[in-house]
């Protein structure tokens, strides 16, 4: 008879004998999740973890069976103390829960410890504040932007994105020949064209012409245009606006773009105290993402929306223009405080209104 032959073992599952390192814990699981990850996630994921295995070394942690409720709250507390906006302390203890619950199946910790992870609730104002991004600190980066970068695609991308609160898949749709530029007047035309892979989110509804209002900015694109844009074509022959030299840009390349304007020490000193010539995020465009600090272009589309009502734009024509209702400009994108509203409509008031 032949010898009962044993199970296969995870190479996850742990020797209870043995201490088990945060570090390796840590680097287990974002082996366990890599397929199910989009980059950015995984880049984000990875950012918050590091952060916890960095607590782990100062607080003397070096094994995972060692955590307990307190512990855990304690990893809060150095969240919180560290200065984080309440929406980030969330997000972070948001992924750290999801990593505790990992390591109790596995039978690092308790099967129950994710259960006693208190997650920070957070106002509608918190989530605002830190999913946009506000004027000051865009016209900053589009200032940086024309002093060293002027009319490279960064330059046009960003500047777009603000400048016109639209999608990103509106910007990569566009062609060459959909902006017009005649004397003092310019304009993107953005079309639906799904036969050659640039559909627009709306369909033939998202279609319209986009004025570019600032005079600097339609400069900047006619410079890249005549002098630093690729001189290519896509698969289907057209020749895209935001380009490389293999055709027309991803969304992911516009994303990283993107990323990468917004990293803040790009205009000062670093917030989270990493040198300009080690930080993998500032010299590693695949990692400009995973900065805490960098804005996606989402976050630019509901900044520059704000931006636009908070100018007193009424939301007819931000809507027109941004492509999105008015039910969804004002659940997802109006950013603005009760505050800003009122000063608005103080603003309309003093210009139109006579007190009888």
């Amino acid at each position: 008879m032949a010898p009962a032959v044993a199970p296969p073992t995870s190479s996850f599952l742990p020797i209870m004998s043995e201490c088990v390192p945060p570090e390796d814990a840590v680097e287990q699981y974002l082996t366990s999740r890599r397929n199910e990850l989009a980059d950015a996630s995984q880049q984000n994921i990875r950012y918050r973890l590091k952060q916890f295995v960095e607590w782990t070394d100062e607080a003397g942690v070096d094994d995972m069976a060692e955590f307990d409720g307190m512990l855990c709250e304690q990893w809060k507390l150095a969240r919180v103390d560290a200065g984080l906006a309440r929406i980030t302390v969330r997000q972070h203890m948001m992924t750290f829960r999801h990593f505790i619950r990992w390591c109790g199946s596995v039978g690092y910790v308790d099967s129950d410890l994710h259960e006693k992870i208190r997650i920070p609730r957070t106002t509608k104002s918190d989530r605002t504040r830190d999913d946009t991004i506000q004027p000051e600190r865009a016209n900053a980066i589009v200032n940086h932007l024309a002093q060293f970068s002027w009319a490279s695609r960064c330059h046009i991308v960003f500047g777009l994105l603000w400048h016109t609160a639209m999608r990103t898949g509106s910007l990569r749709a566009l062609d060459v020949g959909d902006f017009h530029y005649s004397g003092s007047d310019a304009y993107l035309a953005v079309s639906h064209r799904p036969d050659t892979d640039t559909p627009l989110k709306l369909g033939d509804e998202g279609e319209r012409n986009v004025t570019i209002a600032n005079s600097d900015l339609a400069d900047t694109v006619s410079d890249y245009i005549e002098y630093n844009r690729p001189d290519v074509e896509d698969e289907h022959n057209r020749e895209p606006l935001i380009a490389t030299d293999y055709g027309r840009a991803a969304k992911t390349t516009i994303r990283t773009d993107v990323y990468r304007a917004t990293q803040p020490c790009l205009l000062g000193d670093c917030p989270h105290g990493e040198s300009e010539s080690t930080c993998v995020h500032l010299n590693n465009p695949d990692k400009a993402g995973s900065c805490p600090s960098a804005r996606s272009p989402h976050m630019i589309r509901r900044g520059a929306i704000t931006a636009h009502l908070d100018d007193g734009v009424p939301k007819e024509i931000v809507g027109e223009r941004a492509s999105v209702s008015a039910d969804t400009l004002e659940e997802h994108y109006d950013a603005r405080s009760k505050e800003q509203r009122r000063q608005n409509r103080l603003k309309h008031l003093k210009k139109g209104f006579r007190h009888q």
